[in-house]
């Protein structure tokens, strides 16, 4: 028992803590910087969108106001079948400005059909992806188009920055986890490329582009794609993307769930990408960031049971058994007083919230479940 709680600690400290480290000590491929041959390439910006009506409008006018050349920006809308009046707001939009296109999707078939539909008809060289809520800040779209500069980058990934109604950002457990992962990011790219991207402010060489599976979660799936195909995906910190974050822990958790369950599958679909002898960091990133991250939630409880059954062993073990009570007691009274806002136990309940979810996801993965219709991200 006492070897099992070893390892399993030493598990989650790698996972959390040494993989961050041990990519800092990595070699370093620099990022290749200058100017664009032949200037600014025509962007397409790509809005998957289902019953979006209540925030469509203004996520439009943000992307078409962008510090960017107004005759270099082409908006498709991807309506997955909306109900609720999306598709007459964009037809409105795109009758006053010919730079806005929509296309319907019927039937719905989720958000990655959506994207494999719309591709065709994308006529930028730089593909960009947001979110039916994503607003950018006004400078984002040419600082993802500066990063294909180099031509050894094929996919950029921008900065996800979690605010509340007023604009500020907010320091709770989502938005913790949130800096954590840009952290990570901002590491993976000077080493090799980034692992996981925001599905919000992503942007992509369209000549790379190939199309997914509608079962295969693009924000995961895509990035890798680019990988196989030789090319880099590189964080781009100035490229801001600023989204609400869900303020219902119930939302959150069903979220993650999904989110859990398509990785999981998009891991097992991109299997050969753990060969060592063939992507050689990369695979250690992906394995250390992806595949034991998901799978986390195995070494803790391992090291809360362990340790239970060694408390007689010592002072040392029934601390560490204690303090481990004490994280998860703090993480679940916060789960039971949702107006709970101190950052800390914010944090211990967020970081319970995603492992119980990826718990619940592999399990859904152990019965071949699957998910393919995209739901907004609402709270």
């Amino acid at each position: 028992m006492e070897l099992l709680f070893w390892l399993s600690t030493i598990l989650v400290f790698y996972i959390y803590i040494g993989y961050p480290i041990l990519l800092r000590y990595l070699p370093k491929r620099p990022i290749v910087e200058g100017v664009a041959a032949s200037g600014l390439p025509k962007v397409t910006i790509l809005i998957p969108a289902y019953n979006e009506a209540a925030v469509i409008e203004k996520t439009i006018e943000n992307k078409l106001s962008q510090d960017y050349p107004a005759d270099l920006i082409q908006v498709i809308v991807i309506s997955d079948e909306s109900e609720d009046g999306t598709d007459e707001i964009v037809q409105t939009i795109a009758a006053k400005d010919s730079r806005v296109g929509l296309i319907r999707q019927v039937p719905r078939q989720g958000k990655t059909s959506g994207l494999n539909l719309a591709m065709p008809e994308a006529v930028g060289e730089i593909v960009i992806f947001s979110d039916a809520n994503s607003h950018y800040q006004s400078n984002a779209v040419r600082q993802l188009v500066d990063c294909f500069n180099d031509p050894d980058v094929g996919y950029v990934t921008g900065k996800m920055v979690y605010v509340n109604e007023e604009g500020n950002v907010i320091g709770d457990g989502c938005s913790a986890y949130m800096k954590y992962e840009n952290y990570l990011r901002s590491l993976e790219a000077k080493v090799s490329s980034v692992v996981g991207v925001d599905g919000g402010i992503d942007a992509i060489r369209k000549s790379l582009y190939q199309p997914m599976n509608a079962d295969q979660l693009p924000d995961f799936v895509l990035p890798l794609k680019v990988v196989t195909q030789g090319k880099r995906v590189i964080f781009c910190e100035n490229a801001l993307l600023n989204e609400e974050s869900l303020t219902n822990s119930q939302s959150e958790f069903r979220m993650r769930v999904r989110v859990s369950l398509r990785a999981y599958w998009a891991m097992w679909d991109m299997r050969h990408l753990f060969n060592p002898f063939s992507y050689g960091l990369f695979s250690l990133q992906i394995t250390s960031h992806k595949l034991l991250r998901y799978l986390a939630f195995i070494p803790l409880f391992l090291a809360l049971v362990s340790n239970g059954l060694i408390t007689g062993e010592g002072w040392f073990y029934q601390l560490t058994f204690v303090l481990q009570i004490l994280f998860y007691s703090a993480a679940a009274f916060v789960s039971l007083n949702d107006g709970t806002r101190n950052r800390w136990l914010g944090l211990a309940n967020y970081f319970c919230l995603i492992n119980v979810a990826a718990a619940m996801a592999f399990i859904k993965f152990i019965k071949r479940e699957k998910i393919v219709m995209w739901k907004p991200r609402v709270g």
